[in-house]
């Protein structure tokens, strides 16, 4: 994805996965990147990141709906299959379900049905330092690389802050960081 592509050529499509986090407010940050980079972007949030997300704004920014539920039985899919897919932030909640298999929101069904087929998919969780701590959440981290998800935790890429400062730290959570390693999984150094 290095550069705009003519109009007639299908652009590359990637689904920005955003769970239930005060980061999720600034998913647009990650949405402007990727559009720079040539993405076909589409946004899916879990029941709680839609809480968190300007909906409308983002639906305008990207040209899709921003999808959250599952659709029902006989309706048309409204957004192009993925080529790649970053879930962020990635919530505790979300990496424990995703490590599990569970598929109880349309955003699960997604990444693990994404796994499947071989989409490229990478994970930048945000969380606090006592919950991160957690053996069941570094646990799935550690399966969901072993099954090839690139996972972007810990210090070098966000530090962990403490229960309740997580709003202070919103300001330097480096979005670009999550999108390279997307074009990193489509297209590996030689």
């Amino acid at each position: 994805m290095t550069g705009p592509r003519p109009s007639s050529e299908r652009r590359e499509v990637l689904y920005v996965i955003a769970c239930g986090s005060p980061l999720a407010r600034d998913v647009g940050r990650l949405v402007e990147l990727a559009q720079q980079d040539g993405w076909d972007v589409c946004v899916v949030t879990t029941p709680d990141g839609a809480k968190f997300v300007d909906r409308a704004e983002l639906a305008r920014r990207t040209g899709h709906p921003v999808r959250t539920h599952y659709k029902n039985p006989g309706d048309l899919d409204v957004l192009p299959p993925a080529d790649a897919m970053i879930v962020c932030p990635a919530t505790v909640n979300t990496v424990n379900k995703w490590a599990a298999g569970i598929t109880d929101t349309l955003a699960l069904g997604l990444l693990v049905e994404a796994q499947g087929l071989g989409v490229p998919l990478v994970a930048v969780p945000y969380t606090n330092a006592a919950m991160a701590v957690h053996p069941a959440f570094r646990a799935a981290l550690d399966r969901l690389a072993e099954w090839g998800v690139t996972v972007l935790f810990g210090d070098h890429v966000v530090p962990l802050h403490p229960p309740g400062t997580g709003e202070r730290h919103l300001h330097a959570f480096p979005w670009a960081m999550g999108l390279a390693a997307v074009r990193d999984r489509l297209c590996p150094a030689a």
